[in-house]
């Protein structure tokens, strides 16, 4: 009987080590979404806004590329703030990883990877087909409605927007939005949303190709072919199967699907993965030498 996943790592890591990623990233959701919620809810406003528009301490203007993007076709003009905002979020994620939006800021990630874990633990494995270049023909489109109607109409019914003001003014439909998510998650698509319909995922996804940090399998040749790290990927065709059966063979991870979630480092009991950038070398594994190589090449 296979080993439950991550049942190695932990064996190998301890707890800690084997959810250091996940805790992290749980961590990073949580902080942010509290800064957001300090001001409605107790007065205290550190940061005034939402993911899609905000101004932490008064000083500093963050802004969603996206929605700047989707303001522009629409005809809108933008403040000189928003601009500076989207340039300096841009900047950032062209840094880390476009998509690292997806599994470290989005607070909906916390819904979809709840439901990827109770799928595993109930043993469904029924997916409906749905091409995951779904989600960039859904990102065109809100581009088109933006054009049509002159306005950001995506963010009316963009689940993060209806969580985040859910959370806020009290969700009554929001309530249906995130739990219609959780169950396509969980009973029609694997990583349904996420990995299928989301167009913010599909735009940052974009900005990911050209990110400079990566996750990355440096010590393929360790693999032991447990094929967790494939069990666990938010987006598992970025990872090939049989890391270690390709000689020579450049790094194995799409970084423009990658979201960094770092998942991939917690299961594996072997540390094939590391986080690196774009520009490190992975080294072909070696293969044992041939019989009578050594005698061949040092006669005695």
């Amino acid at each position: 009987m296979k080993p439950a996943i991550g049942a190695e790592a932990l064996a190998a890591k301890g707890w800690l080590r084997s959810h250091q990623w996940l805790l992290l990233r749980r961590l990073s959701q949580g902080s942010i979404l509290v800064l957001f919620l300090l001001g409605p809810w107790f007065g205290l406003w550190i940061v005034k806004g939402n993911l899609a528009s905000s101004l932490t301490l008064g000083v500093l203007p963050l802004t969603d590329p996206y929605v700047v993007l989707q303001s522009l076709v629409a005809g809108q003009r933008p403040l000189t703030t928003a601009f500076i905002g989207a340039a300096i979020v841009l900047a950032f994620y062209l840094l880390v990883g476009g998509r690292v939006y997806c599994s470290w800021v989005c607070p909906l990630n916390v819904v979809t990877d709840a439901a990827a874990w109770l799928r595993r633990r109930l043993g469904i494995r029924a997916s409906a087909r749905l091409s995951r270049r779904t989600r960039h023909w859904i990102l065109a489109m809100t581009l088109v409605v933006a054009v049509a109607t002159g306005s950001i109409a995506w963010e009316l019914i963009n689940p993060v927007s209806m969580l985040h003001r859910g959370l806020i003014f009290g969700f009554g439909a929001a309530w249906a939005v995130v739990l219609a998510v959780f169950l396509f998650d969980l009973l029609i698509v694997q990583h349904g949303w996420c990995g299928h319909l989301c167009p913010v995922g599909a735009f940052y996804g974009l900005i990911g190709r050209f990110s400079a940090v990566r996750v990355m399998a440096s010590r393929r040749e360790a693999c032991n072919d447990c094929a967790d790290c494939y069990a666990v990927c938010p987006e598992p065709l970025i990872i090939k199967p049989a890391l270690k059966a390709v000689g020579g063979a450049g790094p194995v991870i799409d970084t423009g699907l990658c979201t960094n979630c770092g998942r991939c480092l917690d299961v594996c009991s072997k540390d094939v993965f590391e986080v690196g950038t774009r520009w490190a070398r992975v080294a072909p594994p070696r293969s044992a030498p041939a019989p009578g190589a050594d005698r061949a090449t040092n006669p005695s």
